[in-house]
């Protein structure tokens, strides 16, 4: 922490420098989300110790509230303690409530004069919103936790009409995979806030934490917010009440709404470790370690099932006072009810059709509960199903078509298809980044998408409240990851719920993304920077040359070395492709217009002769065998007595996921021509004429994300591939694409064909 802490000192050191540079190379403005109307004039007003903010003569409380939040902020950075006043009549910032406004209650007018800064709106939340535009238009470096000084605090002169497109615009943040303590939490909420957004879905509860206490079953806490790892590892977190009500409280101040997540009927094992009497089959169960939907569920033929919830959902209302209330809702499998003898009594009593009225059934009860306590109940797609309970609110995330559905029955829906809006998926290529569950979410496409898709009929769309972005946690195992993943997607989901479609300008976007970042820099916020992509791998193999083409998302320049060193804003720009006849190892960074570098990606670029060919006669097939035991780690093979060999003709062998023990591929793989060739894997090692070219033993593994290049001669060569069945990071083995994957350099990578498989 100290190290990241000096990082920081240094850095703002940086900006402090580069100041008026960074204000006087682009006369654009940096709103964002951008506004609907705006219009740039002469001038500029000067921020100086001497400015007051004015209330008006009635000196409202709530616009007292609204000035003394920007007060406290305009403090940190600058050093200036603006006064809060009546009225002033220069050197002001007027916020004003004026009821006769022709915008919406969230919208607000700005005028800056060089005397004078007026923000008028409805409400104090327009006028909230109005200051974070004034914010915006001052140095970036106005958003500091400590004074900077040599900073030129202008406000250029503009008058600005402006109002949200949609009423939604939210994030949810998943605590149940990797816990998220408070401090995360308010950082997160402080960030929303700079950007206009509104909604904070806060998923508590699932198969692999609860993380609320509950006092009238406090073995939730006790029990459910412990999950002992594969490994041996512990994870654990959960909030008090007094911790719920305090994020609430600081949600409130900065105009955010808390939607609390409790999951049911599925997504329920945590509760059942912890209370096991309201599953189907009495338990015993722990706490899911691995990810993926859990067959356990609350017991839907239990009606103390019913009072066990309505009991839950009586201490966690009141600590939410707004208007919506998430039940989740979604993969709940029905292997359980369809097995359990109550669940099957209450399907023939209620006269239910199946499993997935049963679900409904189900739905409708929670339903009532949370209607009794003047609550607006959300769900998942899947409430859909078996019937839409009356006053429920679709989440539509497998897609658009479960919005669709619900808006042609007349209930209102938010958009959060995962396609765009899950912010868990990597943004960029899969050889650059870390870990992820999915890939292929860069951010323009997620700025790209649309609320009021095509797809919904114009008759429905005033159904679409807005859009949502999710940010779910099985990878995103720190703080800093999760923050990686988040932003600045969630910039780009602000935009798209704020500002009319016809008005958005990716080019614009990330334009003024450039001042934005800075921002989030002041912040600690760990932000993604699009990485130099190009090269398959992180080693490349060569005969006689060379030669190295690197791009990134966003077009930024990039540095690079070749001595051993970081690379820094000073070293060698990236031109032109970079050709090599040498062993050399290449360091190269992307390079925001701040000077602020990417994480650095180093490639080895290694001579190799090619390995000789094979002249054994083989036949077709490749040799499987198996070993026992509880193994983890390729060391714990050593002296493992295998099985007598299977012929087995490829990979497509799939081990139950259950079994503790180890697989071994053995044989020759064929190909076409000497040359250089790219290998993956998702297994745990893999050998190519008796030479370890991939190791992932003890590592978290998807998408072929380790990869390596060999010199090969044409012909046969040998394999051993390893697979251990382990649970690492919470994903088996058994759930990755089996075998290895290969190609020619230049060439997709893909499984070898089955008759160029020996043995």
């Amino acid at each position: 922490m100290k190290r990241a802490l000096s990082i920081s000192c240094l850095w703002i050191c940086l900006l402090v420098l580069s100041s008026s540079v960074i204000m006087g190379q682009d006369n654009h403005l940096d709103i964002t989300p951008t506004p609907q109307s705006l219009v740039q004039k002469n001038g500029h007003f000067t921020l100086n110790s001497k400015t007051s903010f004015a209330i008006g003569k009635t000196q409202r409380a709530d616009l007292k509230k609204v000035a003394a939040y920007f007060q406290s902020k305009i403090l940190y950075s600058t050093g200036y303690n603006l006064n809060i006043k009546n009225s002033g009549s220069s050197n002001t910032i007027s916020l004003q409530i004026d009821k006769s406004l022709k915008i919406g209650n969230e919208g607000y007018q700005l005028t800056v004069t060089p005397k004078k800064v007026i923000v008028k709106a409805k409400t104090p939340q327009g006028v909230f919103y109005g200051m974070q535009s004034v914010m915006q238009l001052l140095p970036p470096q106005i958003e500091s936790e400590t004074i900077i000084d040599n900073v030129a605090w202008e406000i250029p002169c503009v008058e600005i009409k402006d109002e949200p497109a949609y009423g939604y615009r939210g994030m949810m943040l998943d605590v149940c995979r990797h816990f998220h303590d408070v401090e995360f939490v308010k950082k997160q909420l402080d960030i929303m806030a700079m950007f206009k957004m509104n909604y904070f879905h806060w998923h508590l509860t699932d198969d692999h934490l609860w993380t609320i206490e509950i006092k009238k079953y406090p073995r939730l806490a006790e029990v459910g917010s412990v999950r002992r790892n594969a490994d041996g590892s512990i994870h654990r977190g959960f909030y008090t009440q007094e911790q719920i009500k305090e994020v609430v409280a600081y949600a409130a101040e900065r105009y955010i709404t808390v939607i609390p997540e409790v999951e049911l009927p599925g997504h329920a094992l945590a509760a059942l470790t912890a209370y096991p009497e309201y599953s189907c089959t009495g338990g015993p169960f722990e706490l899911r370690n691995k990810w993926g939907v859990e067959d356990n569920v609350y017991c839907a033929g239990n009606d103390k099932t019913f009072e066990f919830l309505q009991d839950i959902l009586e201490e966690v209302i009141p600590l939410f006072p707004g208007k919506f209330f998430h039940i989740g809702g979604d993969e709940c499998p029905k292997v359980r009810w369809n097995e359990c003898p109550k669940c099957q009594k209450r399907i023939k009593d209620e006269n239910l059709k199946d499993a997935h009225e049963l679900q409904s059934y189900f739905i409708h009860r929670i339903e009532k509960i949370i209607l009794a306590h003047g609550k607006s109940m959300i769900g998942w797609d899947e409430i859909l199903e078996g019937g839409l309970a009356p006053s429920a609110t679709v989440m539509s995330w497998r897609g658009e078509e479960g919005g669709i559905a619900a808006a042609s029955m007349g209930h209102d829906v938010i958009m959060t298809p995962s396609k765009w809006m899950y912010i868990d998926h990597g943004q960029g290529a899969v050889e650059t980044e870390p870990i992820a569950i999915r890939f292929g979410l860069p951010l323009e496409k997620t700025y790209s998408y649309d609320p009021k898709s095509p797809k919904i009929p114009e008759n429905l769309r005033h159904h679409v409240l807005g859009a949502q972005c999710n940010m779910w946690t099985e990878y995103a195992v720190t703080p800093e990851y999760t923050e990686y993943l988040l932003y600045p997607r969630m910039l780009a989901l602000a935009e798209l719920d704020w500002t009319p479609k016809e008005k958005k300008d990716y080019n614009s976007f990330t334009r003024r993304l450039d001042n934005q970042l800075i921002r989030l820099d002041m912040h600690h916020i760990n932000y993604h920077i699009p990485m130099p992509e190009g090269p398959m791998a992180d080693r490349i193999a060569y005969t006689e040359n060379t030669t190295l083409t690197f791009h990134n998302s966003r077009n930024y320049p990039m540095v690079y070395t070749t001595d051993g060193s970081d690379p820094q804003t000073s070293s060698t720009k990236y031109e032109k492709p970079l050709y090599f006849n040498k062993d050399v190892t290449v360091k190269i960074a992307t390079m925001l217009p701040s000077g602020k570098l990417s994480p650095v990606r180093s490639i080895k670029v290694v001579h190799e002769k090619l390995m000789p060919a094979t002249e054994k006669s083989t036949q077709p097939g490749i040799e499987l065998r198996r070993t026992e035991g509880n193994l983890y780690f390729v060391k714990d093979l050593d002296g493992a007595h295998w099985s007598v060999p299977k012929i087995v003709k490829d990979f497509e062998f799939k081990p139950d996921i259950e079994d503790k023990g180890a697989y071994c591929y053995t044989g020759y793989f064929e190909v076409p021509a000497d040359g250089i060739y790219y290998f993956s894997s998702e297994m745990d090692e893999l050998r190519i004429d008796g030479k370890v070219i991939i190791s992932n033993d003890g590592k978290l593994i998807r998408h072929s994300r380790t990869r390596n290049s060999i010199a090969l001669q044409k012909g046969k060569h040998a394999f051993q591939l390893l697979m251990i069945n382990n649970n690492i990071g919470g994903y088996l083995r058994t759930w990755n694409n089996k075998g290895f994957i290969l190609a020619p350099e230049g060439n997709e990578l893909e499984l070898p064909k089955p008759e160029k498989l020996t043995h």
